[in-house]
């Protein structure tokens, strides 16, 4: 059987970012494992119309490979595959990708300390895993009764069917997160009747997106200094988000921007009741567009609050008793982020899975190790999202966690490194206490963020700064060491 140094799950942003960290570290024996037929994670899979980032340009790259090139503010879903392709190409990870083969099960084997992983092309061993799926990696989609009967075509944003012709069609979209932002104005146009299922409206601010210039880009890519300081500013400005999340009274002058953003679009004040969250903002993620608003004020669109019922084979039914017919339901439902799906398929040292030690509860050491899991690395784990900036930055001071584990282990000729139970517990009381009083838990809404105890499971509730210094340093007190076994196990 086939044993590598690290096999990585997973070619988002945190699979491909951590390949090319290890590979510029000198690590050869390396694979990463892609369910999918191409590379790209959560930007190969969404490519609904209008698909965005709502993180500017800047922000959205890695720090070491900047794109002076970005066609918008807010990079397009196409423009942002191909600069992760152009990453992978770059720095040699290409022969490194393993396409359509999928991680079934992941064993911990103290005798031989590896990791066993079952896949769906055979069978491998690894002395590190890390596991980079990421959170937005399985869609959502709500289990309303009826559904099997419904005779058009019903899908999720993130399984987008481009065979299908809207035109002229009567569309339901179940939700109105982020995803349905964008493609809701994208579709409007074009759809005979669009019939918008909200369940809780969302805080929408101005995007302000724009097309940099020729000689915008041509200066930037002449002067790498300017596209520093760009982002730089950028940074800094999201970073002064924060102190209005952990006091939700600061939010105030933000609330405004979007309650006056509402009030200039939408000038039906029926529709903009409807429209008007009844929660602090921030509690949910924050949506930014230009055009969401606008969208449903068109004459072909109606917006529904009162809760779906059922679904018949060519029609939706709300609890009030109300039937409003659909060719097709496209589904804007977000994703299983607490309940992450790898975790059932992961074993540790006492042979249950991350899903039964975490109970309904995901638990992490700086969200990136795990007791009882040892040699296991997690990107995008408990705790290090993010509701004001890009993910990005946080994934790469995993990055370097991940790096300072590996140089460590070096340094002490270990085969085995497993963060401390006192370690872990002490930066999960740390990371709740800190959470208290912060908006998402004080700011009366329910949301993705929450598992299914009610913890704030999912978020950073500080700056990047912090998560940088806190997590990017490996800190060798935290973790234990094994040193390799004399014999190994048959």
């Amino acid at each position: 059987m086939e044993t590598l140094d690290v096999v990585v799950v997973g070619s988002g942003f945190g699979g491909i970012g951590a390949a090319i960290r290890l590979l510029r570290a000198g690590v050869r024996s390396l694979a990463v494992l892609e369910r999918a037929d191409a590379l790209g994670g959560v930007w190969r899979d969404n490519h609904y119309p209008g698909c965005a980032c709502d993180v500017q340009s800047y922000l959205y790259e890695f720090s070491f490979v900047p794109n002076p090139c970005w066609s918008r503010g807010f990079a397009p879903q196409p423009e942002i595959a191909a600069y992760l392709r152009h990453c992978a190409e770059r720095f040699g990870v290409m022969p490194h990708l393993r396409f359509g083969q999928e991680l079934r099960a992941a064993t911990w084997e103290d005798g031989r300390q590896c990791w066993h992983l079952k896949t769906s092309r055979g069978s491998l061993r690894a002395r590190l895993l890390v596991l980079a799926a990421g959170a937005l990696s399985e869609p959502a989609i709500p289990a309303l009764p009826g559904l099997e009967r419904f005779v058009g075509p019903a899908f999720h944003s993130a399984r987008w069917d481009h065979g299908y012709a809207l035109a002229g069609r009567s569309v339901a979209v179940v939700g109105t997160g982020a995803s349905a932002v964008q493609f809701i104005p994208a579709i409007q146009p074009v759809v005979g009747r669009l019939t918008v299922f909200q369940r809780t409206p969302p805080w929408v601010v101005p995007r302000r997106d724009y097309a940099p210039g020729y000689g915008q880009r041509r200066l930037l890519a002449r002067f790498p200094i300017l596209q520093r300081l760009a982002r730089g500013g950028l940074y800094l400005a999201r970073e002064l988000l924060v102190p209005g999340f952990r006091h939700p009274q600061l939010m105030a002058p933000l609330a405004w921007v979007a309650r006056r953003h509402l009030a200039r679009q939408v000038p039906d004040p029926a529709l903009r009741a409807r429209l008007t969250p009844g929660y602090t903002i921030g509690c949910k993620r924050i949506l930014s567009s230009d055009d969401y608003y606008p969208a449903l004020t068109r004459q072909n669109v109606t917006v529904v609050t009162a809760p779906i019922r059922e679904v018949r084979p060519q029609a939706l039914v709300t609890e009030d008793g109300a039937e409003y017919a659909a060719d097709c339901i496209i589904f804007g439902t977000g994703f299983q982020v607490t309940d992450w799906p790898l975790a059932q398929r992961v074993r540790g040292r006492d042979g249950r899975t991350l899903a039964e030690h975490w109970d309904g509860s995901p638990r992490a050491h700086v969200g990136t190790t795990v007791c009882g899991f040892p040699n296991l690395f997690l990107l995008q784990g408990p705790g290090t999202g993010l509701g004001h900036s890009s993910v990005l930055l946080m994934i790469e001071a995993q990055i370097e966690h991940l790096l300072g584990a590996f140089q460590a282990m070096g340094a002490r000729g270990a085969a085995v490194v497993e963060p401390r139970p006192e370690a872990q517990a002490a930066f999960v009381a740390e990371l709740d206490r800190a959470m208290r009083g912060t908006v998402w838990v004080t700011g009366g809404c329910s949301s993705w963020y929450l598992d299914r105890t009610g913890r704030n499971a999912t978020l950073w509730p500080g700056s990047i700064r912090q998560f940088r210094r806190r997590v990017a340093r490996f800190r060798c007190d935290e973790y234990c060491f094994e040193p390799p076994h004399t014999t190994p196990s048959a």
